[in-house]
């Protein structure tokens, strides 16, 4: 019923570029704050970027900064992420989330609130 679909993910060289998205069904997608994730083998979750509800704000970890940029398209229900300069420590499962904000300069979800995607694979590795 609700539920986020990612998808764009897959293999490229360091410096390459993925653009991913992440689709809704079951809800409007622009009435939420939309963020990205990623974790990797042996660490935490980390929030990678969110895009606000409101007036558009976007937020980007200090890891990709200047290379990567989020985006919303209302019309196809769909927030995007676009990935440039790839760097092998960028290599993770992404997931995209509903109800993300800053806390303490990191991006995190409201608990409890929060809808989650099954994941896409981005492996940089030349």
């Amino acid at each position: 019923q609700v539920q986020l679909v990612e998808s764009g993910g897959g293999l490229v060289q360091p410096g390459g570029s993925l653009r991913l998205s992440c689709a809704a069904a079951g809800f409007t997608l622009d009435y939420y704050a939309i963020g990205w994730f990623r974790q990797a083998p042996g660490k935490e979750r980390e929030g990678v970027s969110c895009i606000s509800s409101s007036d558009g704000s976007t937020y980007y970890a200090d890891s990709v900064k200047g290379r990567f940029t989020i985006s919303r398209d209302n019309a196809k229900n769909t927030v995007y992420l676009q990935m440039n300069s790839l760097k092998p420590e960028d290599t993770a499962v992404y997931y995209c989330a509903t109800d993300c904000y800053i806390r303490e300069n990191t991006i995190v979800v409201v608990t409890g609130m929060d809808y989650w995607g099954k994941g896409t694979l981005v492996t940089v590795s030349s």
